[in-house]
């Protein structure tokens, strides 16, 4: 059976958190890679009270789902205050940046197609 059409259960405890270097404060675990599944690949991130992301570009699209605290989250030209059970969907090449709420931290699931996926950190941040 190809491995990529195998069923995984697994919690999400037993996934390391893993600092992601361009952000403040920020780490993230893979949950299903792309070696896991054929189509996408599952993240969960975790941004401390007052971390982020800075301005960047990615060239793939990402589906996300708020699942704790909140954060501003600047998406082209706008500004967004999003919040548990909030959805975000971010088309590829708009650039975008993540601001956590300084009291209550940020933590989503991000969802990318498993296509090749380069990141390019713009200029100007938050």
């Amino acid at each position: 059976m190809d491995p990529k059409n195998q069923v995984i259960v697994k919690s999400s405890e037993s996934f390391a958190l893993e600092p992601v270097g361009a952000g403040e404060g920020t780490s993230r675990s893979v949950l299903i890679g792309p070696g896991d599944a054929p189509n996408f690949a599952l993240r969960r991130f975790v941004m401390k009270p007052g971390g982020g992301m800075p301005r960047h570009t990615n060239t793939v699209e990402h589906e996300q789902y708020i699942l704790k605290g909140a954060a501003e989250v600047g998406i082209g030209d706008e500004v967004y205050q999003v919040k548990e059970g909030d959805v975000v969907f971010i088309p590829q090449g708009v650039p975008h940046w993540y601001k956590a709420d300084a009291g209550t931290g940020f933590e989503f699931l991000c969802m990318v197609p498993n296509k090749e996926d380069r990141i390019d950190i713009l200029e100007e941040g938050c």
